[in-house]
C-alpha cells in the first residue's frame, strides 16, 4: 500500500532553505518516492496553512521510512532543520475494502 510523506515546513531562512531543495530530487527515485505537491498555491479553507507543503508518495511505509533514514537524506536534512520549522509525518494509502 502507498504511503505518503507530508511536510509542513515555515521557511525563515528563504536563500539556505533553497539550497535544501535542490539536493532532496535526487534521493528520492531510489526509493521509488515522487512529488504529489511540491509547495503549489494554497488557500486555507479551515486553520492557518504552512508557508509550504510537499507531500511525496513511496510504494509503501518502509521505503518511505528507508528514505528518511538514507545518508543521501541525512546529509542534506541539517540544511532545512537549519532554514526552517517542519511538522514531518507519514501517512498510509488508502485501500478500498
Amino acid at each position: 500500500m502507498a504511503a505518503y510523506v507530508v511536510n509542513e515546513i515555515w521557511v525563515h531562512d528563504p536563500a539556505t532553505f533553497q539550497t535544501y531543495v535542490v539536493q532532496v530530487p535526487p534521493t528520492l527515485p531510489p526509493f521509488g518516492g515522487r512529488y504529489l505537491v511540491r509547495s503549489g498555491a494554497s488557500e486555507a479553507i479551515e486553520g492557518e496553512p504552512p508557508g509550504r507543503l510537499v507531500i511525496l508518495e513511496f510504494p509503501d511505509r518502509a521505503a518511505a521510512k528507508a528514505w528518511r533514514a538514507s545518508p543521501a537524506y541525512q546529509a542534506i536534512l541539517p540544511i532545512r532543520d537549519a532554514s526552517s520549522r517542519s511538522r514531518v509525518y507519514v501517512v498510509d494509502g488508502y485501500a478500498p475494502g
